[in-house]
């Protein structure tokens, strides 16, 4: 998919693409100049003069992190800094972009920090065979670093782009979360002491750095200096001053609000489109309306498309996307989806869907429940009405047409179920509760989502165990509907 830019002001992070499809090195330092060489306490006040936030979604305070770092390292322990350019989440590609065109404004930052640290190693986490690794791949192999760097390719999903996920990926294990919460700063890669932030935070330290913290925050809002950057609509990357109206954003990338807004991704909150006009692009502007810019994707829903089947559809993609390693996630998240789908079909209440959300919220060892009750929640409050309309029709009448941005379709499993052998016994949904429910007569119903690989083997033990051999593992390519235009 080819992916447009705006630009709203004086570029900085996107300087040279109206020019340029990729910045090579010598372009790069047209561009942007050479590095400075920084210490420490220096980089330290520098970033904390401007406030410099992580741009991947939790805005954690990047000279905190720093300082962390240097703490952990006290003792003599090796540090390593660490780009998150995973970018697991479909709808954004703002991190991407950069990697594939201007991969050295990326690696310039991660060599500040590298320095001023004496980090003995860089990595750089990306979604394997990308035009993004390859691009950083090959900046890497355009200049001499003064540290190490390598490149941790990653299969592309949903959780790959957590930092615990990351840092088992650059230590050779299975990239998905720990299961317990440990501070990269800490213990990251190889156990070392590791600066882990995303691609777009190391472009804006490289940027900085280059012009210095009042040239910088030239630009933006006084609690907020310098630009961000956006993905609206899964296709148009924005860069923006911090402090933008949203309607701004919107009009210049011809997007409408439609029925409602998510901002901040598939971990996001919904916006109400009369919230548009009052909502500036800024943690504090859209924390005011009840968002948040997280990881800044803005997806709107067009009119003529369910609301509610296309929070559904986005909730299963959650949940077959669980690492399976807690019980928020693996009982709670598909518990989500049989709700939200009751409720579609008028059959169901808000109620049970708030009960559903409630069993994860503040119990999952990673944020994947959390994140996932945010969107829920949210779209109970601002689609209220369609709601409303399901539960007295059954529908709401509107198309089922998918809209929002989903990987690709892959083989998966799906169980099936003969009717003409079942006869109620109830060890299906013994053996696999994460799928399998039975109705109020006893009879098996099966969550309608793609299986996640962690289920398959209880899968395959409740066909194993049907006393009337009325179940079949079936393996099919599952290719949800293209999102069309927003």
């Amino acid at each position: 998919m080819t992916i447009s830019v705006v630009v709203l002001g004086t570029p900085r992070l996107t300087m040279g693409f109206d020019r340029f499809e990729r910045l090579d090195l010598e372009r790069h330092r047209a561009m942007h100049g050479r590095l400075a060489k920084m210490s420490l306490g220096d980089l330290i006040q520098l970033v904390e003069r401007v406030d410099l936030r992580g741009r991947g979604g939790a805005a954690f305070p990047f000279g905190s992190k720093l300082a962390a770092v240097s703490r952990s390292a006290e003792a003599g322990r090796p540090t390593v800094v660490m780009v998150n350019g995973a970018e697991g989440e479909p709808g954004s590609a703002k991190d991407a972009l950069l990697l594939s065109r201007a991969p050295h404004l990326v690696l310039d930052g991660a060599v500040l920090a590298a320095r001023a640290l004496r980090a003995e190693e860089i990595v750089i986490g990306v979604v394997e065979d990308t035009p993004a690794d390859r691009s950083i791949r090959a900046a890497i192999a355009e200049r001499k670093l003064p540290v190490p760097a390598r490149v941790a390719r990653l299969t592309e999903r949903f959780i790959s782009g957590e930092g615990g996920a990351l840092v088992r990926a650059a230590n050779g294990d299975v990239p998905i979360p720990p299961g317990r919460k440990v501070r990269a700063s800490h213990s990251g890669v190889d156990g070392n002491p590791t600066l882990l932030s995303n691609t777009e935070t190391f472009a804006q330290l490289a940027v900085l750095a280059s012009l210095g913290s009042d040239l910088y925050a030239s630009a933006g809002t006084p609690r907020e200096p310098g630009t961000v950057l956006l993905t609206v609509a899964g296709s148009t990357v924005v860069e923006a001053p911090a402090g933008t109206s949203l309607s701004t954003v919107l009009e210049a990338c011809g997007a409408d609000p439609g029925q409602g807004l998510l901002i901040g991704g598939y971990h996001g909150a919904w916006l109400r489109p009369d919230a548009v006009s009052l909502t500036a692009i800024s943690r504090a502007g859209l924390e005011a309306v009840g968002g948040s810019l997280g990881a800044g994707i803005i997806l709107p829903l067009g009119q003529g498309t369910c609301p509610l089947e296309e929070v559904i559809r986005v909730a299963a993609y959650l949940a077959a996307e669980s690492a399976g390693q807690c019980g928020p996630c693996r009982l709670g998240l598909p518990d989500i989806v049989r709700t939200l789908t009751a409720l579609a079909e008028g059959a169901g209440g808000v109620p049970a869907v708030r009960r559903a959300v409630g069993i994860g919220r503040g119990r999952g060892a990673c944020s994947h429940p959390d994140g996932t009750a945010r969107f829920v929640l949210s779209a109970l409050e601002v689609f209220s009405r369609d709601i409303e309309i399901h539960r007295d029709h059954g529908t709401c009448g509107l198309s089922k047409t998918a809209v929002f941005p989903l990987p690709a379709g892959d083989m998966t499993s799906r169980l099936t179920i003969d009717w003409s052998r079942c006869e109620g016994h109830g060890v299906c949904a013994f053996v696999a509760p994460e799928i399998v429910h039975l109705d109020r007569h006893g009879y098996p119903i099966v969550l309608n989502t793609p299986m996640p690989a962690w289920v398959e083997r209880d899968a395959r033990r409740a066909v194993a165990m049907c006393p009337a051999l009325a179940l079949r593992l079936v393996t099919q390519t599952v290719s949800p509907p293209p999102a069309r235009n927003l």
